[in-house]
């Protein structure tokens, strides 16, 4: 009986070292599988973070444009109510015109008479009315201020530098403006800094779609537009001509500054390089100016800086088939 016992506290003896064995290698597991894990679960763990920066990235540039588009349907809201207060009125004149002619044609011979006196003064109408539009188009075919503006595509380049924001910025928008009025209407704008850069980033290397309402976006976006200018309008050029020149179309560009200071001589030769000559003598666009002032409390650098700048203008509008016009303070 005695030897029975020792057996079986042997074998108990065994079966626990079994059972702390297999719980050890257990853990021992576990312990190596959460180590082998961790790498991954990092690069995971980055991976979501670098594509959470891009989905809000996406929904910053989304915000943006959606703004600007709802800039856009506000302003063809208003140029829709113009329109449709526009038909409301020649609505209500047919009408009228309607009911003065009915009555006449149902006269005696007295509202035969009135009929013919009113047909006579409508002919009459109709021939003065062809008098003037012939008169309008040779106006818009013709030179506005010396400027010739038979282009169907304009491009504004404007010095965004210090003097001209802090001098001049709301004259050359109301010259801006002038300047449109002259195109009632283009098949395409663009605006761009001296440097090249856009008005609007949605609209690189692609024309304005000239509205009225788009019109009234351009001139409210310009009052508060801010970028860098090195007061040297080779830049602007070159992109506009690089990006733009296509032999089937009439483009002007129209520059719009008050200071210059590089090499007169480098700015020519750069843009008779980039807008040459046909056969007939005519570059590919044209290339118009308009040279703000000195202000009266200016330095005589400045006196200096806008003088080369006229300098430049002249021969460079001469050479590119535009004009310079100078603006008095």
């Amino acid at each position: 009986m005695r030897r029975k016992r020792r057996e079986n506290e042997a074998f108990s003896i065994s079966f626990l070292d079994v059972i702390t064995c297999g719980f050890g290698a257990i853990i021992l597991l576990l312990m190596i599988a959460k180590t082998g894990d961790s790498p991954i679960l990092e690069r995971a763990e980055e991976t979501l973070h670098g594509i959470v920066r891009e989905l809000q990235i996406q929904l910053f540039e989304i915000r943006g444009e959606a703004r600007i588009l709802n800039r856009e349907l506000d302003a063809k809201h208003e140029q829709r109510s113009e329109w449709e207060e526009r038909v409301a009125r020649l609505q209500v004149e047919l009408a009228r015109d309607e009911l003065r002619y009915n009555s006449i044609r149902d006269d005696s011979a007295v509202g035969v008479i009135i009929k013919g006196e009113l047909e006579l003064a409508l002919q009459q109408l109709t021939e003065e009315m062809k008098r003037l539009l012939a008169q309008k188009d040779r106006v818009r075919t013709d030179l506005i201020g010396g400027i010739p503006v038979d282009s169907e595509y304009v491009i504004f380049i404007i010095d965004t530098s210090g003097s001209m924001v802090n001098y001049h910025w709301e004259n050359m928008i109301k010259q801006l403006t002038n300047t449109l009025d002259v195109y009632p209407r283009l098949k395409g704008i663009q605006i761009m800094s001296d440097m090249g850069e856009y008005l609007f980033s949605q609209y690189r290397r692609t024309w304005i779609p000239d509205t009225e309402g788009r019109r009234k976006v351009i001139i409210n976006t310009l009052r508060s537009w801010r970028t860098f200018s090195n007061s040297s309008p080779v830049e602007g050029i070159t992109r506009a001509i690089r990006d733009f020149y296509d032999p089937g179309k009439k483009i002007s560009i129209y520059v719009y500054g008050d200071e210059f200071s590089g090499s007169i001589r480098e700015v020519l030769d750069t843009v008779e390089r980039i807008n040459p000559k046909d056969k007939d003598g005519n570059t590919q666009v044209r290339i118009h100016a308009v040279g703000f002032p000195v202000p009266s409390n200016a330095g005589k650098h400045f006196e200096d800086t806008n003088r080369y700048y006229a300098s430049l203008m002249r021969q460079l509008t001469h050479e590119n088939g535009g004009a310079y016009v100078g603006l008095n303070e």
